[in-house]
């Protein structure tokens, strides 16, 4: 079974999605990162989706699925590397992703997260 690696960064989880996305795959990932969330007690997630090139409304709910997930398992979650094209179909799309944090690039991203766990703690 195809999945997308989940690595550990001290407190955080670091996500790469280096493929395209279908919906078995985003379900995995779902299931795959709020398991480790617990499992590890990580208090941030970062997922670097600057290789998709697009998204449908399944792979947009998913992402905001997995951020309200991680909320409610105490973690906070960053989205980085969003390609222009990307955020004009979720818009068009009417998902805004309202609660969901977003970066332009991982370095920005980890010093956000940072800051807000640090804030939080």
């Amino acid at each position: 079974m195809e999945r997308i690696p989940i690595l550990q960064m001290g407190p955080f989880l670091l996500v790469t999605i280096q493929v395209d996305m279908h919906d078995q795959l985003a379900m995995t990932l779902q299931e795959d990162l709020t398991t480790r969330i617990v499992k590890s007690r990580s208090k941030g997630v970062l997922i670097d989706i600057s290789a998709l090139e697009m998204v449908d409304s399944f792979i947009g709910r998913m992402l905001a699925n997995i951020a309200s997930m991680s909320r409610i398992l105490d973690a906070e979650t960053l989205i980085v590397g969003m390609q222009p094209a990307v955020a004009i179909t979720l818009v068009e799309l009417g998902m805004s992703l309202s609660g969901v944090k977003t970066a332009l690039n991982v370095e920005r991203g980890m010093k956000l997260l940072q800051n807000a766990v640090h804030v939080a703690s």
